[in-house]
């Protein structure tokens, strides 16, 4: 599978004289266009900096881009060229996809927490449920099960994320039912991946496990 517009790379330059940066996906960019044999990416950002990185033609570059099932897609390329379109891009030679290699999923730091959650499943049924545990894999909550649940469904969510700053955000997500524990008091215990979340969404989640574990060593 090719990287798509609009998709985020990490990467870091092969080529580069720096030994200390070498081997880390340090540079963050963002796909702009696909355009026969390239493609377009916005001027990168170096993350250790915050700066943006130089590149030069002919870099060779080691890059990744994660998928929306969580799953890492690793491939080389070089830059070819640069272009003025509203904002600087960088043109990069599009990898041959049978050169692209890919991790198994990953494995998301996962924290106990009561978050609201709204659902609406497949029939169109809404509710509201409190999470048990969440992190940027997937989630789990319970229900009173009046809503009919089912292994395989694929349900719309909006979680509620409260940050330590103050702030508040949601984050949309579709998971998919993996398992359903029906308890003695009649609560149905609802484990879902996701299965359609963008990275943004998937990053404002992680941030709030962070932001959880830190929360549980200062105790």
């Amino acid at each position: 599978m090719l990287p798509k517009i609009n998709q985020t790379l990490q990467y870091y330059v092969v080529s580069t004289v720096d030994e200390e940066a070498e081997g880390k996906f340090d540079c963050k960019s963002r796909i702009a266009d696909d355009r026969n044999d390239e493609l377009y990416m916005e001027w990168p950002l170096q993350e250790s900096t915050g700066r943006l990185k130089r590149l030069s033609l002919g870099d060779e570059i080691s890059a990744f881009y994660i998928t929306e099932d969580g799953v890492k897609h690793f491939f080389n390329s070089y830059v070819t060229g640069f272009i003025e379109d509203n904002i600087r891009l960088v043109r990069i030679q599009k990898p041959d996809p049978a050169s692209i290699t890919k991790t198994q999923r990953r494995h998301f730091l996962r924290v106990d927490s009561m978050l609201e959650i709204a659902v609406l499943t497949p029939l169109g049924d809404r509710f509201n449920a409190l999470t048990e545990d969440v992190g940027g894999g997937g989630i789990s909550f319970t229900n009173d099960g009046s809503v009919p649940l089912e292994v395989g469904q694929t349900l719309e969510c909006w979680l509620l994320l409260p940050y330590k700053n103050g702030t508040i955000e949601h984050s949309f997500f579709k998971g998919e039912i993996v398992r359903i524990v029906e308890h003695a008091t009649g609560r149905n215990h609802v484990m879902l991946m996701f299965v359609g979340i963008g990275d943004y969404e998937r990053q404002k989640i992680i941030r709030y496990c962070f932001e959880r574990q830190l929360e549980f060593r200062n105790r």
